[in-house]
């Protein structure tokens, strides 16, 4: 391939349509989040993937992981995990069984926020997918988010 051929070119403006989707659903949440929670859509993502462990084989999240769910890295994770900790919404403490691994764990707060944020994610959500369907290059796109189904785990 060369760079005027026009497959590239095609996958090029693709990558363009899905990074563009991708920036107007994250600006649209983040404004109802923000305006609706005092919360950010990175913080909210963090809130709700944390309240997702559980305390048996496997439940607890390590850092590594977090960061790959809320597409992090690992030193920026750790930030957030402190913000949200600095503003009681989040905890940590060591584990049980290996004193070098911390846990952290959403807070009763924490939960509260989640559930009361929710609605307001998943109803933007639905308006900047909406929005977007209006706009020819990025309705395929739209149509695939609609229809993909969550991974379930092994």
């Amino acid at each position: 391939m060369t760079a005027t051929d026009p497959a590239l070119t095609a996958l090029a403006q693709s990558w363009c349509a899905l990074s563009l989707l991708h920036g107007r659903i994250e600006a649209h949440i983040e404004r109802a989040l923000q305006a609706g929670h005092d919360l950010s859509a990175r913080e909210y993502s963090l809130l709700d993937v944390l309240s997702r462990q559980h305390d048996g084989d496997g439940g607890h999240l390590q850092m590594k992981q977090v960061a790959d769910a809320v597409v992090l890295s690992q030193s920026a994770t750790t930030r957030l995990v402190s913000r949200l900790e600095d503003r009681g919404l989040l905890e940590r403490y060591l584990c049980p069984t290996d004193r070098r691994g911390i846990y952290t764990n959403v807070t009763e707060a924490g939960l509260e926020l989640l559930e009361a944020a929710r609605p307001t994610n998943d109803a933007a959500l639905r308006e900047a997918l909406d929005e977007a369907a209006k706009n020819p290059e990025l309705a395929p796109l739209v149509r695939v988010v609609e229809t993909l189904k969550a991974p379930v785990p092994a």
